[in-house]
């Protein structure tokens, strides 16, 4: 067989599956794990594809079944062990090769080793759509220099998803981290939509005493709407599904504190750092904190006792749908601003319809909106998402019903911190006058940090200024 140009490192649940991925679109492909045991089990389950795959017991040995000039994927965990890969590769690889990191990486880590001097190429990307993803098609974000692109880039789009209209969902977004720091924005809109499902979960079970299979019929109805998305449908099975070991729906059996990665995370900070703000993700961030505190929630339970009441004959479920419409279209606006910043701030020149295109399959955020925020994007590149015609359609029409959600819940009891902060946001960028003149005047007076007037007259500072 003649020798791959293509390798894989890491034969984790996502890398064994792009490694099938690559080698059923045709590509000869070489894989080492650190655990040879790892690697012989990969090859053995591969089936016919196995003919495509070159495994190898040392990482000498890899390196010598590639092809120059390589190209080497990384499917390792972000952090310390991506640098120590590096190094070990460093001696065995020349200048014309060239190392991928496609895992779930700091973009800041990204940008250092892309300015370190490694001795042969190097890329970032994101890969986006969890193990079926990377097995039939993920949404793939690349970072790194255009020449190393355009050669990498007809195995990516080979194995990347495709939109209905059949565009591969794979794109060259700009160079070094730009790639992760896209991945990072779209996982925090990923935690925001999750959340946003999870409190309309909330409402319906917990006002308006519906059982989970009838909450999973109701998401299966808005599946077949504007709220059409991965994470909606996904929502109906998980809704829907019998417990397996038990009697009753599966959902109730499953204990109520999520897990994280710490990429919806470096969102919130990131969006600190660039004055970005994007409440719905940060709100949602914090909920999955106080998801992990069963504890004091029981105990704040057994202080103030259990908040929910009825919200029957209050709140409809066709409310709760529009409200989530809403906050979903909020949320996203908040991340394409966040990116506009990031590109202004790291002079890349990140194509938001681009972006938007290639989270139209494959990813987890994946949406039928994204066609249509696509085409606002590209009509007036840098506005904010909601003031498109569009947009702003959607959300005079489905507005109200947030309101009547948001307001249910606070009087009610029930927590909607996403939906929440999504409300709030709306309302401030609504509003052509706020309330931080009086932020302005409270600094001058007690730091004269000074302000500046409605109309223009030199005069920074209030009469305090003189005692």
């Amino acid at each position: 067989m003649t020798k791959p140009t293509i390798g894989l490192i890491g034969l984790g649940t996502m890398g064994a599956a792009l490694a099938l991925n690559i080698a059923e679109k045709g590509f000869g492909i070489a894989v080492w794990n650190r655990t040879t045991s790892v690697t012989e089990k990969f090859v053995a389950q591969a089936g016919n594809l196995a003919q495509q795959i070159t495994p190898a017991e040392t990482l000498t040995d890899f390196v010598a079944a590639i092809a120059p000039p390589r190209a080497v994927i990384l499917m390792v965990p972000a952090g310390q062990a991506v640098d120590d890969q590096l190094t070990a590769l460093a001696p065995l690889l020349g200048p014309d090769d060239l190392v991928i990191d496609a895992g779930n990486a700091n973009f800041h880590d990204t940008n250092r080793r892309a300015a370190s001097g490694l001795p042969f190429r190097f890329m970032g990307i994101g890969v986006s759509g969890g193990e079926e993803g990377a097995r039939h098609g993920p949404a793939i974000m690349a970072g790194g220099a255009e020449l190393d692109w355009a050669r990498i880039a007809p195995v990516l789009q080979a194995i990347a998803a495709r939109a209905e209209d059949g565009t591969p969902c794979a794109a060259h977004l700009g160079p070094d981290g730009a790639g992760h720091f896209v991945k990072a924005v779209h996982n925090g809109i990923e935690y925001a939509d999750m959340q946003m499902i999870a409190e309309t979960y909330g409402v319906m079970r917990d006002g308006l005493a519906m059982p989970a299979p009838e909450i999973g019929a109701a998401f299966a109805r808005w599946n077949a709407g504007p709220l059409q998305s991965y994470l909606v449908e996904i929502s109906a099975a998980v809704a829907q599904a019998t417990d397996p070991v038990g009697q009753g729906p599966l959902l109730d059996m499953i204990v109520d504190a999520a897990g994280q990665k710490g990429t919806g995370r470096w969102t919130a900070i990131e969006a600190q750092t660039l004055a970005a703000p994007i409440p719905v993700i940060e709100a949602a961030v914090m909920a999955r904190n106080v998801s992990a505190q069963r504890a004091e929630r029981a105990a704040g339970e057994r202080v103030y006792g259990p908040a929910p009441q009825s919200l029957t004959g209050i709140l409809s479920v066709d409310d709760l749908e529009q409200a989530l419409i809403a906050g979903k279209i909020l949320c996203y606006a908040q991340g394409f601003a966040m990116m506009t910043a990031a590109a202004a701030e790291f002079r890349w020149a990140l194509d938001m319809p681009a972006i938007a295109r290639v989270w139209r399959a494959g990813c987890i955020i994946r949406s039928a909106m994204l066609n249509d925020m696509a085409t606002a994007l590209a009509e007036v590149p840098g506005r904010n998402l909601i003031l498109s015609d569009f947009f702003a359609g959607h959300l005079r029409h489905s507005i109200p019903a947030l309101r009547r959600v948001v307001a249910a819940g606070a009087m009610h009891g029930l927590a909607l911190p996403a939906l929440g902060a999504g409300l709030a946001w709306f309302d401030m960028m609504r509003t052509a006058r706020g309330t931080a003149n009086m932020i302005q005047g409270q600094r001058d007076f007690f730091g004269l940090h000074g302000f500046e007037r409605l109309d223009g007259l030199p005069r920074p500072h209030g009469p305090w200024a003189a005692a």
